[in-house]
């Protein structure tokens, strides 16, 4: 695959800064808290450095064209990026595929799934292969 197609380059500066965020989050308050701490702190330092967003944005899921009910995204950057946060002790296939299942639901390219519940901050880039 040509990597200058890959969805990532697109949105690789703006993915960067919320990884950098969150890893200031995790910088200061480590882990084991709950994962709405981890929201808020989050949610303060992208303002801080000046990221749009939005924070629990309600989003529809349809199934062949029928509305089947709705899900909160944890944030929607600049309404390009979801970003999925967990605060538990490791990250596994299962969070990774919900994160890239609410990607094709919200018909989005790209989204962040960022885990504070371990010693060091875990982090993944995911991508809808709908658009690759």
């Amino acid at each position: 695959m040509n990597q200058s197609h890959y969805p990532d380059n697109q949105y690789k500066d703006l993915t960067g800064r919320v990884i950098g965020c969150a890893m200031e989050v995790h910088r200061q308050l480590g882990n084991g808290f709950q994962e709405v701490i981890y929201q808020r702190a989050l949610a303060i330092e992208l303002e801080t450095s000046g990221v749009e967003f939005e924070r629990e944005v309600e989003m529809s899921i349809f199934y062949k064209g029928q509305k089947i009910g709705t899900r909160r995204v944890d944030f929607l950057i600049q309404n390009v990026v979801s970003v999925e946060l967990k605060a538990i002790i490791l990250l596994e296939n299962v969070h990774m595929a919900q994160a890239i299942n609410y990607l094709e639901a919200y018909r989005l390219r790209v989204g962040l799934l960022i885990n504070f519940g371990s010693k060091s901050l875990e982090f993944r880039r995911l991508f809808n292969n709908k658009f690759l």
